[in-house]
């Protein structure tokens, strides 16, 4: 595995493999999962080559935000990527990624300032910038995100669309632990205690999925039902608890296909997760699926 710092050199090496077939791009900010890991599984089997990079990006974090203490374990990753049959590792500095002289940013006005980007002014700006660059230096046919990061990918479909950016973003479902929780680089920073809170925001997702399989669709009861179950742990900081358009980010009256989403600070760490509606009824359909192929065997 090649490990690359500065763009001129991933610029070259990407260009080198493209000439080969597909290229697929996975961007991380490092501390790697399962979760991310399963998005390099996925390009992997979908491309003839798989170019990752790290990079923790300081434009996407706002004062007060855990910049400086956000996971970094650099050689674990690289471990990781190599057993994984990764070609090509993009690590840039802060300083290669954003010259002192860099002026230029990229904003998706309207949906940045939803959900997330409600709480979070600026964020989406800087996410929007960073994967625009890394889009422009790597150049892959295929660009690989989390479904757990729902509105990062509803932006960044959007700047896609709207820059006419010759790339495919390819969300993949979440990944969570045995007992529910999300996979995220954030899970680390949880003590003992805030790791067993953190599961409320499962809990209120598999409530919302209770009453829409007794075929309760109307968002303002399936909203309720979220902040009743948050309600029951004084301790947590509800950011919050939407039921929106996938795409637009917009709020929905009924939840057929919406996006499902909650964000809450546990303890110090903030953590967000969501389901598809869509996915649940395509869910249900396959269990219902193999049941009737059961009976039939």
């Amino acid at each position: 595995m090649q490990i690359l710092r500065t763009v001129r050199e991933m610029q070259l090496a990407s260009r080198h493999l493209r000439r080969t077939g597909t290229l697929g791009l996975v961007p991380t900010m490092g501390a790697l999962h399962d979760g991310h890991l399963t998005l390099v599984r996925r390009a992997r089997a979908e491309c003839d080559a798989v170019a990752v990079s790290i990079f923790v990006n300081p434009t996407q974090f706002a004062a007060g935000e855990d910049y400086e203490t956000y996971p970094r374990t650099f050689e674990e990753d690289c471990g990781k990527l190599e057993s994984a049959g990764i070609e090509l590792l993009f690590a840039p500095s802060a300083q290669e990624m954003y010259p002192a002289d860099a002026t230029t940013f990229v904003e998706v006005p309207g949906i940045s300032d939803r959900l997330d980007g409600a709480s979070r002014p600026g964020h989406f700006r800087g996410v929007a910038t960073i994967v625009a660059k890394l889009l422009n230096v790597v150049g892959p046919d295929l660009a690989y995100f989390g479904q757990k990061d729902a509105a990062q990918v509803a932006v960044l479909r959007a700047m896609i669309r709207d820059l006419n950016l010759p790339v495919h973003l390819v969300a993949c479902p979440i990944v969570r632990e045995q007992d529910g929780l999300a996979m995220s680089s954030r899970n680390r920073n949880l003590s003992s205690q805030n790791r067993h809170q953190a599961l409320i925001l499962h809990g209120a997702l598999q409530k919302v999925c209770e009453l829409l399989e007794d075929g309760e669709t109307c968002s303002n009861v399936l909203h309720n039902a979220l902040l009743e179950v948050f309600a029951t742990d004084e301790t947590i900081r509800l950011d919050y608890a939407a039921i929106v358009d996938p795409d637009t980010l917009l709020p929905v009256d009924s939840a057929k296909g919406a996006l499902i989403a909650v964000a809450a600070w546990v303890g110090n760490t903030r953590l967000i997760d969501n389901l598809l509606t869509d996915d649940l009824l395509i869910e249900k359909h396959d269990i219902g699926h193999r049941s009737m192929e059961e009976i039939h065997a």
